[in-house]
């Protein structure tokens, strides 16, 4: 490894901290009555994380880039469906019960 890649491997390691801290900073801020519609509506950004993850998978040249790939593909996918579930419920909550009048 050249000083280089040492430098662009401590750079990336860099954004990956920042990023976290900044998310769960930004995470921790929001009220838990605002949490489940805010991220229900965020969904998109877990489908662009699985389609950032399909580009490294597609793009992987040894099996620990294909792995890391494929856990990203997965837990993007995770994300996206449990979105959609919490999503689903939460519009649940505000329909009529069977039996109870609406007016």
């Amino acid at each position: 490894m050249t000083g280089t890649d040492g430098i662009a491997v401590l750079l990336a390691l860099y954004i990956v901290m920042l990023a976290a801290f900044t998310g769960y900073e930004v995470i921790s801020r929001v009220p838990s009555i605002l949490h489940t519609p805010l991220m229900s509506g965020s969904n998109f950004v877990h489908g662009i994380v699985v389609v950032g993850a399909l580009y490294v998978l597609f793009n992987a040249t040894t099996p620990s880039q294909q792995a890391i790939g494929c856990l990203g593909v997965a837990m993007g996918a995770g994300n996206v469906v449990g979105g959609y579930v919490v999503t689903v419920r939460m519009l649940g909550m505000f329909k009529a019960r069977e039996g109870r009048k609406t007016s």
